[in-house]
């Protein structure tokens, strides 16, 4: 663990050069919002400024790129951020109290393990070097695929880094294998012909992965209460509009769109009123337990902690019916 505090805080030296000196604006409206460049934490912000949803709320986005979540939850602590953006494998940090979750957003199929060419199965990893960013859903389905295969961290050298330095690592043939996730997994491809996929979290069907909206600890009922709103009535567009909400999420992100549809056929969208019905009938509840099992199992948190006491789902529904 003290190696992610060390690589969050020296990337997180660097990712919150890019932010706003100043909070807000003096009647509170703008919020800094993080993001991460894929179509999970892109395409609800794009829908919410294209579709004017900032304004209804009376709010304005200051919307900044992260590579992870885990950063995120670094700048929502330091108070550099208001809200952000995370994957299934940096839901521990909420777990552990480092944040708290204001929405569900998507169930993601996105990440894998690969391996160079040659590489075919898990074993062939023993001993093998393999990047992944730590705390991130790269680090969760290469626990998770080292368990299937019979294997543990120790079995291979796992070296951490950041998701920029995974695609570098990897294309220059530095590492033999990686947990890191789409649409990053289409930029190796390109660059190193004949990767091979080890392991997808789409194995694993008795688990499930949701994306989600993050806030500080300290949360302010009225700002996330708008928040929400804007996020929710942002999602059923999403929902309503499939293709459109790929083509706006390729505008945020200056990517291809065929690129960002490859990486949307690996989520799972849900309207805001099937979120709003899983919320109170505790399907929300058992993911995040599923997940929490799973960070014990890796010693990220020490025992399962009550969603209840990281999830606003309160917020949620209240959002939704009023």
């Amino acid at each position: 663990m003290r190696s992610l505090r060390r690589a969050l805080t020296a990337a997180s030296a660097v990712s919150l050069m890019t932010l706003s000196v100043t909070a807000c604006t003096e009647d509170g409206s703008t919020v800094r919002f993080g993001y991460i460049s894929d179509y999970n934490g892109a395409s609800l912000l794009a829908i919410a400024d294209k579709q004017g949803l900032w304004d209804k709320q009376g709010l304005a986005p200051d919307i900044k790129v992260f590579t992870n979540g885990p950063l995120q939850i670094q700048a929502l602590g330091s108070g550099d951020l208001d809200f952000g953006y995370i994957g299934p494998g940096a839901m521990w940090l909420p777990a552990t109290g480092k944040a708290k979750v204001v929405a569900i957003n998507t169930l993601a199929y996105a990440d894998r393990v690969i391996g160079r060419p040659g590489v075919k199965t898990m074993q062939d990893l023993k001993g093998k070097k393999v990047g992944v960013p730590e705390g991130t859903s790269g680090d969760m389905v290469l626990n998770l695929a080292l368990r299937k295969a019979g294997m543990t961290a120790k079995d291979i050298q796992k070296i951490p880094m950041d998701p920029a330095t995974v695609v570098s690592a990897f294309s220059a043939g530095q590492i033999d294998g990686a947990g890191i996730w789409y649409p990053l997994i289409d930029t190796i491809k390109q660059k190193v012909p004949g990767t091979v996929e080890l392991a997808s979290t789409k194995e694993f069907p008795d688990s499930s992965f949701p994306t989600a909206f993050v806030g500080g600890t300290g949360v302010d009922r009225e700002l996330t209460r708008k928040v929400i709103k804007v996020l929710q009535e942002a999602n059923d567009w999403r929902a309503a509009h499939p293709e459109e909400s790929i083509t706006e999420a390729a505008a945020l992100l200056k990517l291809d769109v065929a690129k960002v549809k490859a990486d949307a056929a690996n989520v799972q969208v849900m309207s805001t009123a099937d979120l709003v019905a899983k919320t109170k009938d505790g399907t929300v509840a058992t993911w995040l337990n599923s997940l929490g099992d799973f960070f014990v199992s890796t010693g990220q948190v020490k025992s399962r902690p009550d969603p209840a006491t990281y999830y606003t789902g309160d917020l949620y529904t209240e959002a939704y019916t009023n």
